[in-house]
């Protein structure tokens, strides 16, 4: 019994379904400490050998974690918690750069693409049995992965840049396998990879991309794939250089048999040059979202690999899903081939808001990151301490924890929404909650 919960079930399943129960009711919050095996076991009169299989299936869906001596608990952020759950709650008057969205007002018109998919779905509508990728789509796709460096492959799509990393590392590792993955990086990717059962490996990162030797030292240690974000990495703004994509190329090269995921998440909304790693070893997938671009509803990711690789995430597909919708895919050619999107426009106007507000840091005194995309990550000393002032000053930005496995606070603050003239305002209330007077109290 934790609190007022009283975990049920004679079998290891059935024990497990109590406790998962109780977490998405919110019964048991983050956090929360478990019995013990061998006290949980004489409550409910099992073996503790029921108990252990109970929780292990737990850990392996990302549900609990195990800190050794110290027992298990539930992990900050427990796959069957939704996504919706664990927001930021914004009052009334406090304006919300916490986020992640784009600018709407730079999304493109999608009336005339609609309009035209709708149209070449009236004279072929797509039924079973049928290509699952538009030929158009496919050319476009490859031609844009061709002109910037990214090796020959075959084309796949998914429902999403997460969706693709998550066949990916299906079709290549086994529960218990490490990934290596970017710190500070994407919450999600955070959820997902231990509730695969597979176990993240920390990986520093600075303005130019993941640091070469500690890539190097988890792939010592075993790590079966490494996931970096090529350009705009949320949170940080990171995006691989030059020089760093040699070193990275250089290092993955003496482990050929190791997964290689590229993430180029904002295609579409910086004009920085790609630095892809793909083609370092034998498999490999560079995956490019629609939804930044294009907006979060238009659920579609165009990747390209190795053939094993994508021929895998190709036929897993085939058998759950199916296909991405040709209207989707129709709507997404015609946005390529008309070139709707104005990058340099994009780019420029993400740009001036994110390097202003750096800049405006900088001249307070506070060191931020923010080399692309549409965020701009401040280590701070204290995130509950940073957040709560700055939404007392009317300002909802992200707390850092949500991007963090083991790397120093901080906060994330997005820039979408922002106006320019709103930026010194902003680095005002910043500046003054990472650097708080204790003395200071809340009303």
């Amino acid at each position: 019994m934790v609190g007022e919960y009283t975990f049920r079930g004679q079998g290891a399943a059935e024990i497990a379904a109590s406790i998962e129960q109780a977490i998405d009711q919110g019964v048991l919050p983050p956090g929360t400490t478990l019995p013990p095996m061998r006290e949980l076991a004489t409550d409910l009169g099992v073996n503790p050998n029921t108990v252990a299989a109970a929780y292990r299936r737990l850990r392996e869906r990302g549900v609990i974690e195990t800190a050794g001596r110290r027992g298990s608990k539930v992990r900050p952020r427990p796959v069957t918690t939704a996504r919706d759950a664990i927001r930021l709650e914004v009052p009334p008057g406090v304006r919300d750069v916490s986020a992640g969205n784009p600018d709407t007002s730079l999304l493109p018109p999608l009336g005339k693409a609609l309009a035209e998919a709708a149209d070449r779905y009236a004279r072929q509508p797509m039924l079973y049995g049928r290509a699952p990728i538009d030929d158009e789509l496919s050319r476009l796709a490859r031609a844009a992965f061709d002109a910037d460096g990214v090796p020959d492959g075959p084309v796949g799509l998914t429902s999403g840049a997460l969706d693709a990393i998550e066949r990916a590392l299906v079709a290549h590792l086994r529960p218990g396998d490490v990934v290596a993955v970017e710190d500070p990086g994407w919450g999600s990717l955070f959820d997902l990879i231990p509730g695969l059962g597979l176990r993240p490996k920390p990986v520093s990162v600075d303005d130019e991309g993941p640091l070469p030797n500690e890539v190097e030292a988890a792939l010592r240690q075993g790590a079966r794939a490494v996931i970096a974000t090529s350009r705009g990495q949320n949170p940080t703004g990171a995006t691989i250089s030059p020089q760093r994509g040699r070193e990275l190329r250089a290092v993955l090269r003496n482990y050929p048999h190791v997964l290689v995921i590229d993430d180029d998440h904002v295609y579409g909304l910086t004009e920085l040059p790609l630095q892809p790693l793909a083609g370092s070893t034998e498999h490999w997938m560079l995956v490019r979202s629609t939804a930044k671009a294009f907006g979060p509803d238009l659920r579609l990711a165009v990747l390209t690999g190795d053939a094993v690789t994508v021929g895998r995430i190709r036929g897993r597909y085939r058998l759950g899903p199916g296909w991405v919708s040709q209207l989707l895919q129709h709507t997404v050619a015609h946005l390529w081939r008309t070139q709707t999107l104005d990058i340099t426009a994009v780019s420029a106007s993400y740009a001036a808001r994110r390097n202003g507000l750096v800049e405006a840091l900088a001249a307070r005194g506070v060191i931020a990151r923010g080399r692309s995309g549409m965020n701009v990550w401040v280590p701070v000393t204290d995130e509950t301490w940073s957040v709560t002032r700055l939404m007392q000053a009317g300002w909802a930005v992200t707390p850092g924890a949500r991007f963090r496995l083991n790397s120093a606070p901080g906060i994330r603050v997005t820039v979408s929404p922002l106006a320019v003239h709103e930026l010194p305002g902003l680095a005002d209330a910043v500046a003054a909650a990472v650097r708080p007077d204790r003395t200071a109290r809340f009303e």
